[in-house]
């Protein structure tokens, strides 16, 4: 199985939708000739300093494309270390990220779309979608 663990500041919005669609992706992906999903990965989020609350425009967005992240909560990386990570995505925490041993490392370029209106929420979600579409690619070869 490959762990992937997407790691924001607040754990409040770029991580979460990271979380999301790469559930979705996974769940979703077919081997061919249909069937089961091909895919054996694990997807979970954290954040470095853990807000109290997802951001509603996160979760707005996120449910235009049909992924309820509602009842998400932000989690602090205390949360899911110690754990075998294959992969880290850093989304915007620089400073506060942890060192898991073993694992690639990765930092999207991803502006925090904090304070701003839903329509940069939008454009921020597809930005993810986008990569996270690209991440699941390079690991299933």
């Amino acid at each position: 199985m490959t762990r992937i663990l997407f790691i924001g500041v607040g754990n409040s919005a770029r991580s979460q939708m990271a979380e999301a669609f790469c559930r979705q992706m996974t769940l979703s992906a077919s081997p061919p000739g249909g069937g089961q999903t091909g895919r054996d990965v694990e997807c979970a989020s954290a954040g470095s300093q853990p807000d109290p609350n997802v951001q509603h425009n996160a979760v707005a967005a996120m449910g235009e494309v049909g992924l309820d992240i509602s009842g998400a909560k932000p989690k602090g990386t205390i949360a899911v270390l110690p754990g075998k990570w294959d992969y880290v995505i850093s989304l915007g925490c620089e400073v506060d990220c942890p060192f898991i041993p073993g694992a690639k490392v990765e930092s999207w370029e991803i502006p925090d779309p904090r304070g701003t209106p839903l329509a940069e929420y939008r454009r921020i979600r597809d930005m993810i979608s986008a990569e996270v579409g690209k991440l699941l690619q390079r690991i299933q070869g």
